[in-house]
């Protein structure tokens, strides 16, 4: 017999704290049955019928877990939909609702409480404390064995996002042995709290060079280890490289990819302007800098610096063909282009434009078409 709780309620704002919670009803469910089926759907958007849907049991016999995502959002029609099934749960079906917190949607909350929902509280972590007891724990729940005074000093260089600091625990166990000191700490993050690889990452895959290599030259020079920046650069072509050409909101995508909401929204962002062609440079690129920085390069600085360039190279290369094929004459007698993809490119990167291809007042930056052939082979990640 299962030990899955038929529906959990998940309440609270902590974003990495809420999706542990449902994770870790999906792991469970998986590992009693490898191919059980999971449906997720933002509450914004579904409506009853979806939500009877994807609770039905399968024609098949087999489990499903079914995710509403942003609960405190449904509308009231599908609050009774979902208070009337938590009331009766399908067998084998196992929902979980997330909600933020907070007055909105509160009834929905109320009333899975009161159906005896299993209840996991998420609130945001705000005081020190509070910080440094998620650190201790996700260290030892790592294997690790922190030293006194590791996890404050492991908050103090990387900061107060809990994502973030998931991910310095994570990388420190990987790369130590799980042996954390004090001293480890500051080898892999002393410095300035801004001058993280993720920053240094940041501004190379949007092809800020001169802030790339400034931010790099700072940690270096600060003593900031060189695994943890190519890591980064690493983590930030890579996940550019999972939403290229990808459709969706950022919640959606996150199921999907297995990445945050806000890490889509911003590899979206990010990913304008690349091609393919150019990713797939970028990430032979940061292969071999882990390659070089892990397997004792004579000057890992010097490593870290040419990968920098080598990562705007790949990026700019693409823009030039853009921006090229944006400035050849429209062709007569075929239907109008899609202006906003064209103005969107300009616009994110002005002041990189080659001056001989600068729009010239007519508004025509690309070949006409219903999808110019310049621009429909790129997978910019740009939502048309």
């Amino acid at each position: 017999m299962s030990t899955i709780a038929a529906v959990r309620l998940v309440v609270g704002d902590e974003e990495l704290l809420s999706q542990r919670a449902v994770s870790e009803v999906i792991d469970a469910a998986k590992a009693e049955d490898p191919g059980i089926q999971v449906h997720r759907g933002d509450a914004g958007d579904l409506t009853p019928g979806d939500f009877a849907g994807m609770t039905s049991p399968t024609l098949f016999g087999g489990g499903s877990v079914v995710v509403v995502e942003s609960a405190q959002d449904a509308k009231k029609d599908l609050t009774a939909a979902i208070l009337d099934y938590a009331a009766s749960p399908a067998f084998q079906v196992y929902l979980v609702v997330a909600h933020a917190g907070g007055a909105k949607g509160k009834s929905l909350a109320d009333g899975l409480r009161k159906a005896g929902a299993e209840t996991v509280t998420v609130a945001k972590v705000k005081r020190p404390a509070e910080r440094v007891s998620f650190v201790k724990e996700e260290l030892k729940r790592l294997g690790a064995r922190p030293a006194a005074g590791a996890a404050e000093e492991l908050i103090t260089a990387v900061g107060h996002d809990l994502r973030e600091l998931a991910n310095a625990c994570a990388q420190l166990v990987a790369d130590t042995g799980g042996k954390i000191t004090v001293t480890e700490v500051n080898r892999y993050y002393r410095g300035r709290a801004e001058v993280t690889g993720f920053a240094v990452a940041d501004a190379a895959v949007t092809g800020d060079v001169a802030g790339a290599l400034g931010s790099l030259r700072w940690a270096m020079s600060i003593g900031l280890d060189a695994v943890p920046l190519a890591d980064a650069l690493a983590t930030g072509v890579r996940n550019i490289a999972k939403v290229a050409g990808s459709r969706g909101s950022g919640q959606q995508l996150a199921g999907r990819l297995g990445m945050a909401p806000w890490q889509v929204d911003k590899a979206l962002q990010q990913a304008r302007g690349w091609s393919p062609a150019g990713l797939v440079t970028a990430m032979q690129v940061t292969a071999d800098l882990n390659a070089a920085v892990k397997g004792g390069a004579e000057d890992r600085g010097y490593a870290l610096e040419r990968a920098i360039l080598a990562i705007a190279e790949a990026r700019s290369q693409a823009l030039s063909r853009i921006f090229r094929a944006a400035s050849q004459p429209q062709l007569v007698g075929t239907a109008p282009c899609d202006r906003s993809i064209e103005r969107s490119l300009v616009d994110d990167h002005a002041g990189e434009v080659p001056e001989q291809l600068e729009p010239d007042g007519s508004d025509h930056l690309c070949p006409r078409g219903d999808q110019p052939p310049h621009l429909s082979h790129l997978q910019l990640g740009v939502d048309r």
